[in-house]
């Protein structure tokens, strides 16, 4: 079988990208790098949907026209084998984008055995997230992780732009940030240490060096929960700033899901076509309401939970399918809250942090505050904790030497993917996720 593995001749030749030959529409000669998606033969013609990075584009083999050697191996070859296809493009609006690659050549690299991902096969998400190695080649998996993708690229932008200085703090620390139950414990020469749940404090460090900071890196909760939106290993998004109250926080909150989802609209029309999710930007100012808003209105729809304590998962997915965009809840009890939260100076039960929640029963996506800038306020929260003052030595050690008012927020990336794409369940926003049940492949 006309199969180049092992020789490299191939590797000298000009080739386009399967984007570029869509949107050039050029007649002369092109050869395409890429895998065999999808095969189909119609009386003495092969279709071939050839995939590479930048997308899809259907290739004809036709005798009189392709070369019968060629056209033999288009007839044989195997699903997901690497390939190179020559040939010129051609106007047809029968094809994908109304263009099509007309074969003249067509060369194996890399033969693929039996593809073992059929129609049968897909129904079964088990058997999918057992094969992630394979199924992410998948249309929807590819458009759900370019979405991601892109997510990524635009909070970048929409951080430099700001003025925010990119830093990244340590994987393995010491000390809880959003409490112990959740951590995955490890022995360090000896010593306890634990895998970072967020990068939060280690940003209280850096803003006063910079002023205004963000971090983009995996965080670990070992959350025994089984719900369609917990990860114990994911992405956050990550930001602190200087000088700023709890209203500025979430002003930037507003400002960035704003700026994340215009670019996804933009950049992304063609993947959210494929995966079937119709979706436009949401509308700022994003509305807001309280802690104790949310709860009456939970307990009218039948759920119940106490005063204090966190909005359960069913109260978030009846609150948010309320909601045609993303909202505030606001008021939250302090003792529902992490340690670092800072009390409101007008009720000093609650705190003066909030949620940001998702529509469309997705709810929270993101979580912010402001903090406790005064070592005595929060030597005090350490102790009522019980929390190990040893361990937050130096996060109190912040306070005593020119730690002004600060704020800050972090954003799931998954969950955000999740609500953008309509998924499901969050193990699709993910390359390869890991929950209580899965750490393969």
């Amino acid at each position: 079988m006309n199969n180049l593995s092992g020789e490299t001749n191939w590797l000298n030749v000009r080739t386009h990208s399967v984007l570029e030959a869509v949107k050039s529409g050029r007649e002369d000669y092109v050869r395409l790098l890429g895998w065999v998606a999808s095969k189909r033969a119609i009386g003495g013609i092969v279709f071939v949907m050839l995939r590479d990075g930048s997308g899809f584009i259907q290739v004809a083999g036709k005798k009189g026209v392709t070369d019968e050697e060629s056209l033999e191996v288009m007839k044989r070859v195997s699903l997901e084998s690497a390939a190179m296809v020559g040939g010129p493009i051609r106007e047809d609006e029968r094809a994908p984008h109304g263009r099509e690659l007309s074969v003249k050549e067509f060369k194996i690299i890399s033969l693929a055995d039996k593809w073992p991902i059929t129609k049968s096969a897909i129904k079964s998400p088990s058997f999918l997230y057992d094969n992630r190695h394979l199924s992410i080649r998948g249309r929807k998996a590819i458009s759900i992780l370019k979405i991601r993708a892109e997510s990524i690229y635009s909070s970048l932008e929409f951080f430099t732009k700001r003025g925010f200085t990119l830093i990244n703090a340590p994987m393995l620390v010491q000390s809880a940030c959003e409490g112990g139950a959740t951590l995955f414990n490890l022995d360090y020469f000896g010593k306890v240490a634990f895998l970072t749940q967020s990068a939060q404090l280690y940003e209280e460090a850096a803003i006063c060096a910079f002023e205004k900071v963000f971090v983009l890196q995996p965080a670990f909760r070992a959350e025994r929960s089984k719900t369609t939106k917990h990860l114990t290993e994911f992405w956050m998004l990550e930001a602190e700033q200087a000088f700023a109250t709890h209203s500025d926080v979430m002003k930037l909150e507003e400002d960035l899901v704003s700026h994340m989802t215009n670019h996804i609209v933009d950049e992304c029309s063609e993947e959210l076509k494929t995966i079937g999710r119709r979706f436009s930007p949401p509308t700022t100012p994003f509305p807001r309401i309280t802690y104790d808003e949310a709860r009456n209105t939970a307990r009218r729809k039948g759920i119940v939970f106490e005063w204090g304590d966190d909005i359960p998962t069913e109260a978030e997915k009846v609150l948010s399918r309320s909601f045609d965009r993303p909202f505030f809840i606001t008021g939250y009890p302090l003792k529902a809250r992490s340690f670092y939260h800072m009390a409101d100076p007008k009720d000093g039960r609650i705190s003066l942090s909030s949620d940001l929640m998702a529509p469309e029963g997705y709810g929270e996506i993101a979580t912010g505050g402001q903090r406790i800038h005064e070592y005595d306020t929060l030597l005090e929260r350490v102790k009522k904790q019980d929390l190990p003052i040893e361990s937050f030595s130096w996060y109190l050690d912040l306070r005593r030497y020119g730690l002004p008012p600060h704020s800050g927020f972090g954003i799931g990336i998954e969950r955000l993917v999740r609500w953008i794409c309509g998924l499901r369940h969050i193990r699709a926003s993910t390359l390869f996720p890991r929950t209580i049940t899965r750490i393969s492949p």
